[in-house]
């Protein structure tokens, strides 16, 4: 009996809990309200520590918008926004599809899910009670005790749209409770807690049917206010209309531009344009046209960011100086003819969002978040989503302000049509009078132009053709001076010519005052400016250039450029000094004629003085290619040699550097190798020894690789392998030490470096081989100092002589000992460094030791020599560094070689070279 009467008391605390929260959900009609009231109420009937409201943004993640805790036991969430991969998209779906509820035991680490209806089929189940349990995803557990709790019940707050059958459903949030200790939810808890989702979804359909009736009525009297304004007689007005509209919308900014008429109409922040004006406006650029065009009649075309819009990258500079960033833009129509825009501005903004704990994204869903507590993300420069209420408030106010512009444009256009029949009488009699006076003008014109042409052709006289145009034109002008201003050098010049009417003074031969005409001027009319000074007081000039018109008694002015080509060669200048003067396009005009036809008698000039001297000049032309011949034949054995100097130590420099890296590469890991050789070996005889009787295929391996023999062999060539890589960075070295190319100037050298050097780039044609015995090298060096010099040039001396001792004592087979005897000393007065180079070879007759330093001489077959060796030699020491060089040799007997370099070389000798 007490058990039933248990019972019963709970059934009727769950139905009056259950009749509490209906009666409220219909009283109220504030959402916020509700939730708060629901999650109190629903924490004391669970008992929990938390219960709260989770709402999902549009973007997926989601922010508690009710709470309700007991005694603190647990942290406030309230207010605070989660990340959308906190709740992963699948359980979304089956939050959504089957109205899955989940309980989450922590201590257990299990969770148990009850689906309501099948997530395929939309159907509801039998067995809504039963939960199945699993185990429960660690992260998801660790990201539960973050928050200090124990256990968890989820319920789907799913949210359908009543008014349309057709509509899907949508997760609209979630119905949570947590408690900090294990605990066991009940089937009645969890029917209850199902029951209390199942009424609050009912209260968001409400919430949202009553926001949708209230933004009607809103949009209705918005729509009325501004049809009111619109439909104002006699003059619609368009400007409280406008801001009226921008007031609605939310902007803070508008534009309604009127194509036919170009009129405009602005309030609020507007875009900057450079030099807006009737003719450069937003809505005449070309980018905003082709985009109005595109669009379809009653379209309204909203953008959020006018950053990111590709159309709008032309005129987004507009808008930089502002804090404009959406747009919302209602092309007019009127009989599918575009009539116009409305456009409303919206600033940017800044966002601050709380978040529950700072974590990385990149880490999301991976690693579980350790903290909770209130992390602050601010967003600046947000662009504000224009929403669909909005966008259709401004396609139902498309339509009242086409018709009010169609019927204020018929309105202007009767209006315009009065007055120009009135003036279109007055209009054709002035007309007729202008255009008499200008064919007389005309004619005057003609007959001066002509005049000056025939001159022109009939005449080489300058100064007479000249002086005939300043006459001419103060004549048919009626002015009172005309000048032309020749420029000469420095951008300076002088009066040339004149013509003066009356008593005004005379500025023939005067000069311009640099200070008031600056180079810019020069620049502007060498471009083919014409300034036309109607009034030089009310024209903005520097003070300098006003008090010289002053002076010259000048009132207005009309200056045109004579120019030749590309040369700006004067001024032709017309002064009215008695009054200012408006200057007519038809006398600038003739103007600009005169200045062209003078530039054609000034250049005519100029030819015939150019062939009076272009005969002399073509004379001295001849004997300066004469002497520019003698030179060329001179330089032309030092051009080819410091082209193949060049050429040559580049490319030895370049070769020895590329040697260079993989040599010092193997160099430098061989002590490693050989070490870890060593070790190895080490290693193998200490097996050896404790292991002295392998398996069989152990000792059938060693014996195929005859392994005494490789321990024997390997730490040899090694040895050979280090010993070679040595040779190899000396051979490098060598190669570098003789290209030189970093000792172009003049420096202290060893000399005995240069010919060692040489001698082992060399050394491969001094080896024997199986047909030549090989050449013996016979050193004798004294003691030298270091000797300045080129030393570049100096080691290709050495090269070019024992290259060529080398070369006879290969070509005549001797059967004794071949050598070259190499010998350096001081001379005698301590000034020269000494060397000789001799070889035993078979020596040269006398006629060919005369020509030997001749340039292209040379005794060798064809192909292998060019003859230029020796002869840049003796350049190379005797001219460039001041020294000797004589060769000694007989028939039989051998050639010596003796070169005697200065220690010290004069700054005299280096110039004359």
């Amino acid at each position: 009996m007490t058990y039933i009467q248990s019972g019963l008391q709970q059934t009727f605390e769950h139905k009056d809990f259950l009749h509490r929260i209906t009666n409220r959900i219909k009283r109220s009609l504030e959402l916020q309200e509700i939730l708060a009231a629901t999650v109190t109420e629903l924490r004391e009937f669970l008992g929990t520590d938390r219960v709260k409201v989770y709402r999902f943004d549009l973007d997926g993640n989601g922010e508690v918008i009710a709470e309700s805790i007991y005694n603190q036991r647990l942290p406030s969430l309230l207010g605070l926004h989660f990340p959308a991969d906190d709740i992963p998209e699948k359980s979304r779906q089956m939050y959504l599809l089957a109205r899955q509820r989940t309980i989450v035991d922590v201590s257990s680490g299990r969770i148990g899910l009850s689906r309501l209806q099948c997530p395929e089929t939309g159907k509801p189940l039998n067995e809504i009670d039963n939960f199945q349990y699993r185990r429960v995803d660690p992260c998801h557990l660790e990201y539960l005790k973050a928050m200090g709790v124990q256990s968890s019940l989820v319920v789907p707050i799913v949210d359908c749209d009543h008014k349309e059958e057709s509509a899907k459903p949508r997760l609209w949030g979630l119905l949570v409770s947590h408690h900090s200790q294990p605990r066991t939810f009940l089937k009645r808890e969890i029917r209850m807690v199902q029951q209390v989702a199942d009424q609050l979804s009912l209260a968001i359909a409400v919430n949202n049917l009553l926001a949708q009736n209230r933004a009607e009525q809103k949009r209705g009297a918005i729509i009325n206010r501004i049809s009111i304004l619109l439909n104002t007689v006699p003059e619609i007005q368009l400007s409280a209309a406008l801001k009226e509209t921008i007031t609605a919308l939310g902007g803070v900014g508008g534009r309604l531009h009127i194509q036919p008429t170009s009129q405009l109409y602005t309030w609020g922040d507007q875009p900057i344009l450079p030099g807006e004006s009737e003719n450069n406006l937003l809505e005449k650029h070309s980018a905003w046209q082709n985009w109005i065009t595109q669009c379809k009649h009653g379209n309204v075309l909203a953008i959020q960011d006018l950053y990111k819009q590709p159309q709008f990258e032309a005129i987004a500079p507009f808008f930089q100086s502002t804090r404009i960033r959406g747009i919302l833009v209602i092309p007019l129509h009127y009989r599918q003819k575009c009539i116009g825009s409305l456009s409303i501005f919206r600033h940017e903004f800044d966002t601050e969002i709380l978040w529950a704990g700072c974590g990385e994204e990149n880490q999301r869903q991976r690693l579980p978040q350790f903290s909770f507590a209130a992390w602050r993300e601010q967003k600046k420069e947000q662009a504000l989503e224009w929403k669909p209420e909005e966008t259709s408030l401004a396609e139902g106010l498309y339509h009242h302000f086409s018709i009010a512009i169609q019927q204020q444009l018929i309105y202007q256009k009767v209006k315009k049509m009065r007055l120009q029949v009135q003036r279109l009488n007055l209009n054709l009699k002035r007309k007729v009078q202008q255009q008499t006076a200008q064919l007389q003008k005309s004619l005057q014109y003609s007959v001066l132009l002509k005049q000056i042409t025939d001159q022109i052709h009939s005449t080489l006289d300058l100064k007479s053709t000249l002086q005939t145009i300043v006459r001419e034109i103060r004549k048919l002008l009626n002015t009172d001076r005309v000048l032309i201003y020749q420029f000469l050098e420095n951008t300076e010049g002088e009066v040339i010519f004149e013509e003066v009417n009356g008593n005004w003074k005379s500025v023939l031969g005067m000069k311009a005052p640099s200070e008031c005409f600056p180079d810019e001027y020069t620049h502007l009319y060498f471009r083919g400016r014409v300034r036309a000074i109607n009034n030089t007081l009310a024209t903005s000039l520097s003070p300098c250039h006003q008090e010289f018109l002053h002076n010259l008694q000048v009132q207005a002015c009309l200056i045109v450029p004579i120019k030749m080509g590309a040369q700006l060669w004067g001024l032709l200048i017309a002064h009215n000094c008695h009054a200012p003067r408006n200057w007519h396009d038809d006398e600038i005009d003739l103007l600009q004629q005169l200045a062209d036809q003078a530039a054609i008698a000034i250049q005519q000039a100029q030819l015939y003085e150019q062939s009076l001297a272009t005969e002399a000049e073509a004379t001295a032309k001849a004997a300066q290619l004469e002497q520019a011949l003698c030179q060329l034949q001179q330089t032309q054995t030092q051009l080819i040699q410091t082209e193949k100097m060049s050429s040559l130590g580049q490319l030895v420099a370049g070769i020895a550097h590329e040697i260079n890296n993989p040599v010092n590469f193997i160099y430098g890991n061989l002590s490693h190798v050989i070490n870890y050789t060593q070790e190895l070996l080490a290693l193998l005889q200490l097996y050896q020894i404790h292991n002295p009787q392998p398996n069989e295929e152990v000792e059938a391996k060693a014996d195929a690789i005859d392994l005494e023999f490789v321990v024997d062999d390997l730490p040899k060539i090694l040895s050979s392998m280090q010993a070679g890589a040595e040779r190899i960075q000396a051979i490098v070295l060598s190669l570098r030490n003789f290209s030189r190319l970093d000792q172009a100037e003049i420096k202290p050298v060893d000399l005995h470096e240069g010919i060692d050097n040489t001698l082992l780039i060399l050394q491969h044609r001094l080896k024997p081989t199986a047909k030549f015995p090989g050449i013996k090298v016979i050193k004798d060096y004294g003691n030298l100092p270091l000797v300045e010099c080129y030393a570049g040039e100096i080691n290709q001396v050495f090269m070019n002589i024992i290259a060529n001792a080398i070369d006879v004592l290969i070509d005549i087979r001797n059967s004794n000992t071949s050598y070259i005897r190499i010998s350096t000393e001081v001379s005698t007065d301590k000034s020269r460094a000494v060397v000789c180079i001799a070889d035993n070879g078979q020596g040269m007759s006398e006629e060919v030791k005369k020509r030997i330093f001749d340039p292209f001489f040379t005794t060798k077959p064809v192909g292998k020599g060019m003859g230029l060796g020796l002869a840049i030699s003796y350049q190379t020491v005797v001219n460039k560094h001041g020294g000797k060089i004589e060769c000694v040799s007989e028939i039989e007997k051998g050639t010596e070689f003796r070169l005697e370099i200065p220690l010290k070389q004069t700054v005299q000798s280096i110039s004359e070279y």
